[in-house]
């Protein structure tokens, strides 16, 4: 080796790659080439594969009248079904004319998304080859049940505008069922669909994945960026930690606010010690003990009861209870059938009559204010003649 040159270091990790003269930026990663009969080179399919998924009770009804439009939709691609009601199960298998190997799995995933709630029109769609669907499960996600639903209402959104916006910006078809959410769409779009989904239920809103989605697709647009990063346009959304003086100066604030208005109001001040105290009030003697279901009905007297006396206070009771949900029911029906108030038109003997009292108000009103004047002249002339009595 001459002394000039110098040994270029070669990764290990990309020691075995070669060069791909057939792979350039004009092709389309993406790009499914469709599959027709004349590329089946083998012909019919020696094995017969077959699906079988079970459906909830409740779409049972829906099913029976879809099946028909099913069935001709896998017709068309050589696949056979059927609908078994006994078990509440849909299988699909391949039959001999079946020419496409993928076309099972299409036919699997259209059953699963038919017993997961999606309409027949949608789900159809799953057999055409740029469509892929993910059936994302959020059941085991979360185990508080009331955090589960606020979370999963996120996901949809204000009169559905959330979920809207999901399905404008990613091109997808997304569908919230129980404990599980439906997408379907274009390969590239259902991982981010599924990324907003699960950061969703981990506590991170979905606006700021759509933010980012708008911002991703603006920058697309330019050309310029396509060999950039584009990490300095994206916004970092991260947890506030608040540090202990930050914690402190912000109670000391609401504090201040509520001194405020303690000092508007008349009353006297607090200090934070004493906020402490209120809280936090010590007792070395336990809470009193609840009493036990027994005490209860000693207590009452039901504890001395017998049997038959005890049931038919029970069914007594049970009966009034009827009755006041009963009488409730019937209040609440009869409210649909009574009419609302209506401000009919006043007929000719009532105006005639608002006249009348109109003109005799006025009438009298005329009268008072006369009687007003008189009065005030009386008093201006007597005090006139007591000013002249009193000059000399």
């Amino acid at each position: 080796m001459a002394d000039g040159e110098e040994e270029v270091a070669v990764s290990k990790s990309k020691s075995h790659r070669k060069d791909k003269p057939w792979d350039t930026d004009d092709i389309d990663q993406w790009k499914i080439d469709a599959f027709n009969p004349a590329d089946n080179k083998a012909g019919a399919f020696t094995e017969e594969s077959s699906f079988a998924t079970l459906f909830p009770k409740y779409r049972e009804k829906y099913l029976r009248e879809v099946w028909s439009a099913v069935t001709r939709a896998l017709e068309t691609h050589g696949v056979a079904c059927t609908l078994d009601l006994i078990h509440g199960s849909m299988s699909v298998r391949t039959t001999r004319k079946t020419y496409d190997p993928y076309i099972i799995l299409k036919a699997r995933d259209l059953i699963k998304l038919l017993a997961r709630g999606v309409a027949v029109t949608q789900a159809v769609k799953i057999l055409n080859d740029d469509i892929s669907c993910d059936i994302i499960k959020i059941g085991n996600l979360v185990r508080n049940k009331e955090r589960f639903v606020k979370r999963r209402q996120r996901i949809i959104g204000p009169d559905g505008s959330t979920l809207k916006a999901i399905e404008l910006l990613t091109q997808c078809y997304v569908l919230v069922q129980g404990s599980t959410v439906s997408v379907m769409g274009p390969h590239k779009s259902l991982k981010e669909v599924r990324r907003i989904v699960l950061d969703c239920m981990k506590n991170i809103h979905p606006i700021y994945r759509i933010k980012e989605l708008m911002i991703r697709r603006e920058l697309a647009k330019d050309p310029k960026l396509a060999t950039e990063s584009w990490d300095r346009f994206l916004p970092q959304f991260r947890k506030n930690h608040l540090k202990t003086s930050e914690k402190t100066a912000k109670k000391n604030e609401r504090l201040e606010a509520k001194n405020a208005a303690r000092k508007a109001a008349g009353l006297p001040e607090e200090t934070s010690a004493q906020v402490a105290t209120k809280k936090r009030v010590y007792t070395p003697f336990p809470p009193a003990q609840l009493p036990r279901k027994v005490d209860l009905q000693l207590e009452s007297g039901e504890y001395f009861l017998k049997k038959h006396e005890k049931d038919a206070r029970e069914s007594k009771e049970r009966k009034q209870k009827q009755t006041e949900n009963t009488e409730k029911r019937r209040a609440e029906r009869a409210e649909a059938f009574v009419a609302p108030a209506e401000d009919s038109a006043p007929t000719v003997e009532e105006k005639r009559k608002r006249k009348r009292k109109e003109l005799e108000l006025e009438a009298v009103q005329k009268e008072e204010e006369g009687e007003g004047r008189k009065e005030s002249k009386k008093k201006k002339s007597k005090h006139k003649s007591e000013k002249g009595d009193d000059e000399p």
